[in-house]
């Protein structure tokens, strides 16, 4: 309907561009919206103030003109001119006669659009570091950057789904550590775990099968390993020095070869893991994106040096510096170590680099929260190199926070003690999770309710939307059972006769479904779509509780059936969106 619309205005716009009255650099795409209060129709749009300036007039005098050159239409009942120069259309009651045969012809591509046909959009989402198992918290990165990457490929956009993997650097580095501790551990030397180490049981199963497949070929005194690294943080020293002498340790004692063989299985053990996690989560990527792969090709030098020879670095206290300040960052920032290792950052520079070299119109980085520090100066970096930092946008979700019987659980990744993605699943269903992930804006903070998510009531936002869907292919099985006939061409029904207020509700909520996942894509809301799904459910367990369908009168019961199910291919269309079932029975 808004389209329709939207291409009458257009063409009332083309006829005064015709007639000399708007000037042909000024023709904008009409802005068409459904109206707040249906008093004032059922759409409406504010083309005739914001071209009431280069057209020379008054804003009520314009609106007057479009609707002189308006095109007849079946579609519209009525228009009106309100307050400044809003023009407000009301709809023929047949209007939305042939929205049930055009939704049940569409099936799942209802709602679908070429709106971003022939850009290409990279979607980067998780990305967590490969030194532990995915925890709630990147579950809920992960359900949104899915969902969002899901809806711009609906609506037509290239979508390149990406996960970025740290499979270098120091944090590396401290699991590589750590697994070699505990092997040492379990060939039975006696040693204090230190405070910086990863502690969670993974640790310890990786540990073990570097002891079941190579005995204890990697095993060195614990004296040996210890001796002279500085002290730890409960012993007096600081943690940090004491994980970083360990490491040189490992590396020392190993050497390059096994050394790298701990690295490499901590690293594929835990990525292997991950990405096991993700696809039982519905979460699947197009590429898994090396961070040293950047170190290997040169990227991360040849970006360094187009920033040094834009003369965005110096050098101080032996680091190399780039000038991010000058750029709105809130400090300079170190590219090059004083041990000469680049840095995290360096490296970041490099991959944004690399996506635009890509050729992606746009690309989208989904973060966790606490890193919104780090956007400025990622922005400040691709500016610094000639590109342009408008491309990049970066959504930063915040925190799942977990509660169970009313109470909050606990969680430290370091320590260990975290409720894993794997868990949660298996806790209350992917299904439940994703969608209660995407239920608010990615930046408000979460709430998420074990008890809620696994309970079967209408307070259960993803067991009421999927009840609806099950209860309208209980309608369609007992008219099997009862050898009722239902009408298989949508065309032929005679749509006039749904002119209950429960149906005219449902039946207009069905035509908002493609404004939904068109606002919902472009302003990379999922929540938009599940608040309008449980709308929509809503909608429907209220006809369903005061009317029947199954009725004796063929027509009425004819026209019935084909509104539930259209409604019945909606609910399905949206959750699929969602990564979510549509089960047939619950």
């Amino acid at each position: 309907m808004k389209k329709q619309i939207e291409q009458l205005v257009q063409a009332a716009l083309k006829q005064l561009v015709l007639d000399g009255v708007i000037p042909q650099e000024a023709m904008p795409v009409p802005k068409i919206e459904r109206t707040k209060d249906s008093r004032h129709g059922d759409f409406a749009t504010n083309i005739a103030m914001a071209l009431a300036k280069p057209a020379r007039t008054n804003p009520r005098e314009l609106a007057q003109q479009l609707l002189d050159a308006l095109p007849a239409s079946d579609l519209i009942e009525r228009c009106d001119i309100a307050g400044p120069g809003f023009i407000n259309f009301t709809l023929t009651a047949t209007a939305y006669h042939s929205l049930m045969p055009a939704i049940i012809e569409q099936g799942h591509g209802y709602g679908r659009s070429e709106l971003g046909k022939g850009k290409r959009i990279q979607v980067e989402f998780v990305s967590a570091n490969p030194t532990g198992p995915l925890h709630v918290g990147h579950g809920r990165g992960a359900a949104y950057g899915s969902v969002v990457a899901d809806l711009l490929q609906a609506i037509g956009f290239d979508v390149h789904r990406e996960y970025y993997v740290n499979d270098a650097g120091r944090q590396m580095d401290i699991l590589a550590t750590s697994v070699w501790l505990r092997y040492l551990e379990l060939c039975d030397e006696a040693l204090t775990f230190p405070a910086n180490g990863y502690r969670g049981d993974y640790v310890w199963d990786i540990a073990a099968t570097l002891h079941r497949d190579h005995g204890e070929a990697y095993r060195h005194d614990a004296e040996t390993v210890f001796h002279d690294v500085p002290a730890d943080e409960p012993a007096g020293g600081d943690k940090e020095a004491h994980i970083d002498g360990l490491i040189d340790r490992a590396k020392q004692l190993l050497g390059d070869n096994r050394y790298r063989f701990v690295f490499e299985l901590g690293l594929n053990t835990i990525l292997d893991d991950i990405r096991d996690d993700l696809g039982l989560f519905g979460v699947n990527y197009d590429e898994w994106y090396s961070e040293r792969s950047l170190t290997e090709s040169g990227s991360v030098n040849r970006a360094i040096e187009r920033l040094r020879s834009a003369g965005h670095l110096y050098d101080k206290d032996g680091a190399v510096w780039f000038r991010s300040t000058n750029y709105g960052d809130e400090k300079d920032r170190v590219v090059i170590r004083d041990n000469g290792q680049t840095t995290y950052f360096a490296s970041d520079i490099a991959y944004h680099m690399d996506k635009l070299e890509r050729g992606f119109d746009r690309v989208i980085d989904v973060w966790g929260a606490d890193h919104h520090g780090y956007v400025p100066r990622v922005k400040a970096a691709l500016q610094a190199l000639g590109d342009d930092p408008s491309k990049l946008d970066v959504l930063l979700v915040q925190f799942a926070i977990l509660y169970r019987s009313g109470e909050k659980v606990q969680m430290s990744t370091r320590s260990g003690q975290f409720v894993t993605l794997r868990e949660l699943r298996k806790e209350v269903g992917a299904d439940a999770a994703r969608f209660f992930y995407v239920m608010r804006k990615c930046e408000q903070h979460m709430d998420f309710d074990l008890d809620l998510a696994k309970s079967q009531s209408n307070d259960n936002p993803v067991y009421y939307v999927q009840y609806a869907h099950a209860r309208i292919c209980s309608v369609f099985q007992q008219a099997a059972e009862q050898s009722i006939s239902v009408e298989d061409d949508p065309t032929a029904i005679d749509y006039a006769l749904l002119s209950e207020s429960h149906e005219q509700a449902l039946i207009t909520s069905l035509a908002r479904y493609p404004e939904i996942v068109e606002a919902a894509a472009l302003h990379e809301e999922p929540h938009q779509l599940t608040h309008y799904l449980r709308d929509l459910a809503n909608d429907f367990h209220t006809y369903y509780n005061a009317h029947k369908f199954l009725i004796p009168d063929t027509a009425l019961r004819n026209a019935r059936l084909q509104l539930i199910l259209a409604t019945r291919q909606v609910v399905r269309n949206g959750l699929n969106l969602l990564g979510v079932s549509a089960p047939e029975k619950m």
